[in-house]
């Protein structure tokens, strides 16, 4: 998505029980901290190394962070599913059956996700991933010890929302046993 297309993106905005309450553009969603909607994907290979991404230096938050495989907003009248497939095949050019996705768990809007609500979902499989670099800067598989050891130690590096969905990943024994 262009850096034009991102302030023109419509939003929903949600009060505290994630109820649609209006919308607004994805400029004055940030500006103003109103609550809205997000998804982030985890993409495993069947050895369970995790896909991570280093967004782009011209994202408008966390420019060159590492984050999740795929994440982003819901547009407005969108829902979380769809959302989830749409992330997959914008910034990693994965065309995946909404059925193949594990749909974890839901964070609720706070500091760490940029007042978004989360749901967190993961994919694992013989995918080759083709990172788009208007969104991403790069992306490679890593073992799951090697992001827990990259978070620890170069905190600042991570955008605050992918840790907070890992180390909860992390804390639900979700992570994929090696095959």
């Amino acid at each position: 998505m262009h850096q034009d297309d991102v302030r023109e993106e419509i939003l929903d905005v949600v009060n505290d029980h994630d109820q649609v309450i209006g919308s607004a553009s994805r400029e004055e969603v940030h500006a103003r901290g109103l609550k809205h909607r997000a998804v982030h994907v985890f993409v495993f290979n069947p050895a369970g190394e995790l896909f991570v991404q280093k967004r782009s230096a011209t994202k408008d938050t966390f420019p060159g962070c590492y984050d999740s495989s795929a994440s982003g907003h819901l547009g407005s009248g969108e829902e979380y599913d769809a959302c989830a497939v749409r992330e997959l095949q914008e910034e990693l050019g994965l065309e995946v059956s909404p059925q193949l996705l594990r749909k974890h768990f839901k964070i609720a809007a706070c500091p760490e996700t940029g007042r978004e609500f989360v749901w967190v979902y993961s994919i694992q499989g013989d995918f080759t991933p083709t990172v788009n670099p208007a969104e991403i800067e790069a992306g490679r598989l890593f073992p799951v010890s090697s992001v827990r050891a990259l978070i620890a130690q170069h905190r600042e590096c991570c955008a605050p929302s992918f840790r907070r969905v890992f180390h909860e990943f992390l804390e639900r024994g979700l992570f994929p046993s090696v095959r």
